[in-house]
């Protein structure tokens, strides 16, 4: 897991020491979200997973509408990558 989520923050910083900018958390997030997709797909009575999955999802967003207000471009860019239709 550790493993992953450093070749994702690596895939998606602006600079060598950069974890925190909102491309690397939109990336980072966003494969937790493809997982617990799955994992809902599985267990469908799972309601509490659902409900982490609902609130991951708005944070994403939030941060995807806070990137498309700062760097279009890198939004553009985050998009593409990741496959996100908006």
């Amino acid at each position: 897991m550790q493993e992953l989520k450093s070749k994702i923050a690596k895939d998606f910083q602006n600079n060598s020491n950069d974890n925190g900018s909102a491309s690397v958390q939109i990336a980072l997030l966003t494969s937790r979200i493809q997982g617990l997709i799955e994992h809902s797909n599985e267990h469908k009575h799972d309601y509490s997973g659902k409900r982490g999955l609902i609130s991951l999802v708005e944070k994403r967003r939030k941060l995807l509408s806070y990137l498309r207000r700062k760097d279009n471009a890198k939004y553009q860019e985050v998009i593409a990558s990741l496959g996100l239709r908006r």
